[in-house]
């Protein structure tokens, strides 16, 4: 025996006539659908309005408030006007609730449910003006096979979406919008066919180049490089609804640290080679990677210096970094000290008596003098090094083929990797590992390839400013202003640590790369030892009396930034 459903709630019109009372729900998936009518998605609000009103006629019914949601996916439940739709009905006599289909009330089965027993709570039956559901068994029963199709739609084309998505990365194609640069295009190929593609932004595209060479150089920080490029004229690419602005400091973060840039996409964790063009090359992007990470170890802030050793002078008891205090005496007047940062923050156990800094600058400008590379050895570097710099040029052909035969075994290497992790065989995490192995090594070789090409005049010439530079050094210390001060103790030092020798400061330094190699006394000892055996009439090899490694020198940054300043 088959219950049939209560009675619906109905009002008395003007005329005393009886009449049903409904609400009709109405949604569109996306903004766009719901600005342009949602007619990508095959039915407009107004073309469900229609049809809604369309059912309430046959139900006798009329609809007394309608809830529309422009743009609200039916994968969530906390729809604005469907939670609205559910507090009307539990405070007004409404019959139905009619929706065009089940899949736009709710696209899983759990929701689905809630959404129905929340209206049958009510005294609300749901009505679909396509379907044919109501609350007989075999209604009931539609219902649910239509609930659990939406919901099988909605995860399979969510799951159709990701794979095309992946599908695209892994071909090098760019998924979602290109980073500021680049621009969106569609082109047409031989066929006819629209192809959306990625181009370099013409407008925008050298100023992200030079963004990224300028910060590379170690001679700006991120907000002194977000100024430069807003006064430089970069802005973002305007749109319809939002014209051009200029970008935020977190977007030059990002840029400066995006793989998009040196040709890389990045999807789901893995990294593809792109179809895009590259605005910078691999070997300057990981220069950039390089600088980002020593200006987040660094305690050294570029916006403010109160002294030009600050960041550079650590505590030779302790290792902690020197800051800078004043001290008033009696009289008002104010004494500028250096002070141990780990003793100040009691991280450490430190002892260390707050250092006057004129002592602190004498004994830095003191230890220039000390470390200056002697005349004589210079000459004698200079000999043995351009040696070195002829067989390395002999031996470049042969060896620029070698590294190029391992680039390209590499690049097999990255692609069978892939293949490997679309198959099932390679798991994600392993693939992120072994992918950030091979672009290292691809970058290195990519480098090193690129600076055996570089002409051996100008190897030779910057060989010559590093020594200069070496043999020249207290002079140029001397001879410079604060602000170049500072640029010079962190090109020449990692770290220069000040001790206290017998109640005196005293100052030694971590040398960096190459002063590291350079003004090691063995390698003096070494140059010496091959000037005597040249004069000794023996047919001497450099690499018989050093192991020596030079290429480094060819584009460092260091030494760049020291003879652009100097």
């Amino acid at each position: 025996m088959t219950l049939a459903p209560p009675a619906p709630p109905t009002s008395l019109d003007r005329l005393g006539e009886t009449t049903t009372l409904a609400v009709s729900y109405l949604r569109v998936s996306t903004k766009e659908q719901a600005e342009r009518g949602g007619r990508d998605e095959g039915f407009s609000i107004p073309a469900q309005r229609d049809a809604n009103l369309r059912k309430a006629r046959d139900l006798n019914a009329i609809v007394v408030e309608e809830f529309i949601d422009a743009g609200e996916s039916a994968r969530k439940a906390d729809r604005p006007e469907l939670m609205r739709m559910i507090e009307y009905v539990k405070t007004h006599q409404v019959a139905y609730c009619i929706v065009h289909k089940v899949d736009r009330l709710a696209r899983n089965r759990a929701d689905d449910v809630a959404i129905h027993l929340a209206l049958k709570d009510a005294g609300v039956m749901l009505v679909s003006a396509t379907e044919n559901i109501d609350e007989t068994p075999s209604g009931m029963l539609l219902h649910g096979i239509m609930s659990t199709i939406a919901e099988f739609y909605s995860r399979n084309l969510a799951n159709e979406v990701a794979k095309g998505m992946t599908q695209k990365a892994a071909t090098g194609g760019t998924v979602g919008r290109a980073p500021i640069g680049y621009l969106n295009v569609h082109q047409r190929d031989e066929l006819g066919r629209d192809i959306p593609t990625v181009i370099p932004d013409p407008d925008r595209a050298a100023l992200v180049r030079w963004a990224f060479e300028a910060y590379a150089t170690g001679n700006y920080s991120t907000s002194m490089l977000h100024s430069e490029l807003i006064d430089r004229g970069l802005t973002s690419v305007p749109t319809p609804k939002r014209p051009a602005k200029a970008p935020g400091l977190s977007t030059i973060q990002q840029m400066l640290s995006n793989p998009y840039y040196k040709g890389d996409v990045i999807f789901r964790g893995a990294r593809y080679d792109g179809l895009h063009e590259p605005l910078v090359s691999a070997e300057l992007w990981y220069r950039v990677q390089n600088v980002l990470t020593a200006h987040q170890v660094s305690g050294e802030k570029t916006q403010t210096h109160e002294h030009y050793l600050k960041g550079s002078v650590y505590c030779g008891d302790c290792g902690s970094r020197l800051m800078v205090t004043h001290a008033k005496n009696g009289k008002g007047i104010v004494y500028p000290y250096f002070i141990c940062a780990g003793r100040h923050s009691k991280r450490t156990n430190c002892t260390r008596q707050a250092m006057p800094i004129d002592h602190v600058e004498r004994q830095v400008e003191d230890y220039y003098r000390r470390v200056q590379i002697p005349e004589h050895i210079v000459t004698a570097l200079r000999q043995m090094l351009v040696r070195q710099f002829d067989d390395l040029h002999t031996a470049n052909k042969a060896e620029r083929h070698t590294l190029a035969v391992e680039r390209d075994q590499l690049r097999d290497e990255r692609r069978s990797l892939l293949h490997a992790h679309h198959a099932g065989a390679v798991p994600l995490d392993l693939l992120k590992e072994e992918q950030d192995r091979i672009g290292r090594r691809l970058a290195f070789l990519d480098a090193q390839i690129d600076a055996g090409q570089i002409e051996y005049d100008q190897a030779k010439a910057h060989l010559e400013d590093c020594l200069a530079l070496a043999g020249d050094m207290h002079a140029i210390y001397m001879s410079i202003d604060d602000s170049l001060r500072r640029i010079c103790n962190q090109a020449f030092f990692e770290r220069i640590h000040v001790y206290e020798v017998e109640n005196v400061d005293h100052v030694e330094a971590e040398p960096g790369e190459p002063f590291d190699w350079l003004l090691d006394p063995n390698l003096h000892a070494a140059a010496l030892a091959y000037e005597a055996r040249l004069r000794a009439g023996e047919d001497v090899k450099p690499t018989d009396v050093a192991s020596l490694n030079i290429d480094y020198w060819v584009g460092d940054t260091r030494l760049e930034l020291m003879t652009s300043s100097v």
